[in-house]
């Protein structure tokens, strides 16, 4: 009897051993996931930069008008063309900017607008002080499932230069047309988004008004996969705050590889 109870606590000890083992085992990678993260945060938001639209005569300060992210040498700057299609005053002071760092601390870079691509919505400008850079991902689409982050500034003008991540998954790859059951509001350019549909993910996760440019990325690498161009909204765009719908969407980076090689190919 005294040697099967000992046997019994020799069983017992042995299984709580391992299941210390294991608990701790997975509570060790756990952290290390979060840490990579945070990690992975702090590399991609020191390349996230807010875009604003200077015009002293007009108002105080920098008007914001949404956000960028540094790529290549760190002088170019990917954000929206609907950021920066504001036709700007030639008879006053007017220009773009390019807001880089946080709260007060901020340093404002003059932008000029080098190239723009209305049909995916992207724009390129070019700043004079390099600042730290993204890595693009390859061209390759992803799945629907991919698990990605998007960084930005939200609402940048009420909360401030102070930038945002969120988390979520790419839900769908989905033509760039979203239907409509009224024919009469059909635009040309709905039409031949419908006719020539360019793909572009559709976004388990929720951005804001002043998100629209900002990157999305792979959580354990960094890599920009995306940009953020539009948010879907069901009651006008106030509802798009009060009552988000959690779906965004997000033009592929492959469109940025283009736009940036067009600048840098070599005059015929």
């Amino acid at each position: 009897m005294r040697i099967e109870l000992a046997r019994f606590h020799l069983a017992l000890r042995t299984t709580l051993f391992l299941f210390v083992a294991v608990f701790c085992g997975f509570t060790t990678k756990s952290l290390a996931h979060s840490y990579n993260f945070v990690q992975t945060v702090e590399q991609v938001s020191s390349s996230v930069v807010a875009i604003g639209l200077y015009s002293p005569l007009k108002q105080s300060g920098s008007q914001m008008r949404g956000t960028g992210f540094v790529i290549d040498d760190g002088r170019w700057v990917v954000t929206n063309h609907h950021v920066v299609d504001e036709l700007l005053d030639p008879t006053v002071v007017e220009h773009y900017v390019v807001l880089h760092g946080q709260g007060k601390s901020v340093k404002t870079l003059k932008a000029t607008i080098e190239a723009i691509d209305p049909q995916h919505d992207l724009a390129l400008l070019r700043i004079q002080e390099p600042l730290p850079s993204a890595n693009l991902a390859q061209r390759d689409l992803l799945p629907a499932g991919t698990e990605i982050a998007l960084t930005g500034y939200p609402l940048g003008a009420v909360l401030g230069l102070y930038a945002s991540t969120h988390r979520g998954y790419i839900a769908s790859v989905s033509p760039d047309a979203i239907p409509t059951t009224q024919t009469q509001r059909l635009t040309a350019d709905m039409l031949s988004r419908l006719e020539n549909p360019d793909l572009i993910y559709q976004l388990d996760a929720t951005a804001y008004p002043g998100n629209s440019g900002s990157p999305i990325y792979r959580p354990e690498t960094g890599e920009i996969v995306g940009v953020i161009n539009k948010v879907f909204v069901v009651a006008g765009k106030e509802s798009a705050i009060s009552t988000p719908t959690g779906i965004s969407y997000a033009i592929p980076v492959v469109h940025v590889h283009k736009l940036l090689e067009r600048v840098k190919a070599p005059p015929h």
